[in-house]
């Protein structure tokens, strides 16, 4: 069982180009925002922010909410984030996973979002709002 935490608000998935500049107002303010990632490749950048943060110049899909599992967990701890997809591929509900040293988190569709709790619920995990 995962004690998995809902944050507040609503978050955006966001491409931006390859060699595009980052706005310094994803992370001026760390305290605004309870994340922000940001990762890229040879092909973009991409971007998960709240909602209200991102970027101008970006293709953003907005209206996700954000599970975090509670933690830290351990680099070496297996099957974490296997535990939040599984049940949430059951009940058909899209996810944006992504991990970080200390947690791993689960982006899913806010209007699919009582779907996607009563899904972990139902796998044995506690979900914290």
């Amino acid at each position: 069982m995962l004690d998995v935490a809902l944050l507040p608000g609503e978050y955006a998935v966001c491409r931006l180009a390859a060699g595009t500049s980052l706005p310094p107002a994803l992370w001026a303010d760390p305290g605004v925002a309870d994340v922000v990632t940001v990762s890229w490749t040879a092909d973009g950048i991409s971007v998960i922010c709240p909602a209200g943060r991102a970027p101008a110049q970006a293709d953003v899909e907005t209206d996700w909410r954000c599970l975090r599992v509670v933690g830290p967990i351990g680099l070496a701890l297996t099957g974490t984030l296997a535990a939040l997809v599984d049940p949430l591929a059951e009940a058909r509900v899209s996810v944006v996973a992504f991990s970080t040293y200390d947690t791993d988190h689960v982006l899913v569709p806010a209007v699919r979002l009582g779907e996607a709790t009563g899904a972990l619920e139902r796998a044995g995990h506690r979900v914290l709002r």
